[in-house]
């Protein structure tokens, strides 16, 4: 440990000087002086090849590690947003959807699903036209929620481990412009059907980045936090009836 400790420089100028004892205990032990220095040459040509072999090989392992390490803190980060600003904002929006049970019932996840569930249900998401109507729920309701919500959404956006997930920041933003726009109108009532159009399109990117993110969050969770899944299980947004209570 204490040579750990040592200076870069003296630690070099240690290993050479170990390295030079070795030869010339060789030499004296065993007089080969030719076959030292061909030894030796064949090491010193090997070095630039063994050195790029280990630079690579721990630089692919340090990547891995400092990826792995992002992924985690990252997936904590989305813990967050679904446990303050997600999970309340799917059901929030659920009731502006006339077809509200159908997404219900392809959206239903239980403890039973494998990835051929998950892997079916992004596929509806994609192909299945999501159409929410500003009319039909209470646009009031939702304003203050997000408003309330804004100072965790900006913290969120402070982390720089956001950069590496497009589609989650993507969400973000969906998420930032919804707010912007519900706080702009002084009022929410009396809005002109074009408006309420436009708002129902902010509302609908939302939606649909926010649900194949929920995908993914639930399927990491019933991966490396079956206790966690176990509760987001029966705190489905997507249920209606969803309650924390175990029956």
């Amino acid at each position: 440990m204490r040579f750990l400790r040592l200076p870069k420089d003296r630690i070099v100028w240690l290993l050479l000087l170990v390295s030079l004892i070795l030869y010339l205990a060789d030499y004296f032990l065993f007089p080969r002086a030719e076959e030292i220095g061909f030894n030796f040459m064949s090491n010193v040509a090997f070095l630039p090849v063994y050195v790029l072999f280990v630079t690579l090989m721990i630089e692919r392992v340090l990547k891995e590690r400092e990826r792995e390490a992002m992924i985690k803190k990252l997936n904590m980060v989305i813990g967050i947003f679904f446990s303050e600003v997600g999970s309340p904002l799917l059901r929030d929006l659920h009731d502006f959807y006339p077809d509200g049970e159908e997404l219900s019932k392809k959206l239903g996840v239980t403890v039973r699903w494998r990835e051929e569930d998950y892997r079916a249900a992004r596929e509806f998401l994609k192909q299945h036209e999501i159409r929410p109507d500003s009319r039909a729920g209470d646009l009031a309701a939702l304003r203050a929620f997000l408003s309330e919500k804004k100072g965790v959404m900006l913290s969120l956006m402070e982390n720089p481990n956001l950069l590496e997930h497009e589609s989650f920041t993507d969400l973000l933003w969906a998420v930032f412009h919804l707010i912007e726009e519900l706080q702009a109108r002084r009022s929410l009532t009396g809005l002109p059907a074009s408006d309420m159009d436009h708002l129902s399109g902010d509302m609908k990117r939302v939606h649909t980045y926010l649900l194949m993110e929920w995908l993914s969050y639930m399927a990491h969770l019933q991966k490396d936090y079956p206790y966690l899944f176990s509760l987001a299980v029966r705190m489905n947004p997507m249920n209606p009836e969803a309650h924390p209570e175990v029956t």
